[in-house]
């Protein structure tokens, strides 16, 4: 799915500005590895990353579009789905439940909610495909990477 010329002018704007603002170098790799992310709907990976950029730039290699892609989550400028640094999660756990991911250490857990079974989902989804399950997934940090982002001076 393409996103709209205007849209991807505005993303790499965002990214010029947040990359002075962090004193970080504006390379071409760089800006075509962000290009490739935002001129896409399609969530890719970095595998279609690295090919769309190798159309361009024949040299890049798949270590540079993999350790980019985690500096520009880092900056904040992306965000990722699933599970973190492709670490795959299975779960014998059939029922319907959804689960809280945090964010530094991986931990994945199973929680209810009947208001999230509840939920509607929106008639623009039909025109993607057919729905099977719905899922959701909460990301944050677990308390126990909390407890050791706290000072020790504190309880």
């Amino acid at each position: 799915m393409k996103i709209a010329k205007r849209d991807v002018n505005q993303r790499m704007a965002r990214f010029e500005k947040v990359c002075r603002a962090s004193g970080a170098k504006l390379t071409h790799q760089r800006m075509e590895i962000y290009r490739e992310v935002a001129q896409t709907g399609d969530h890719p990976d970095v595998e279609k990353v690295f090919q769309g950029v190798r159309k361009r730039m024949p040299t890049v290699s798949k270590d540079t579009v993999y350790r980019t892609l985690w500096w520009l989550k880092e900056l904040g400028l992306i965000t990722t789905l699933g599970p973190p640094r492709e670490r795959s999660r299975f779960d014998a756990n059939l029922s319907h439940h959804h689960h809280f991911v945090c964010t530094q250490c991986g931990l994945t857990l199973d929680f209810y909610s009947d208001q999230f079974d509840k939920l509607k989902l929106p008639e623009s989804v039909q025109s993607f495909g057919y729905v099977e399950r719905t899922q959701i997934e909460v990301k944050g940090v677990c308390l126990r990477c909390a407890a050791k982002e706290k000072p020790s001076n504190q309880k």
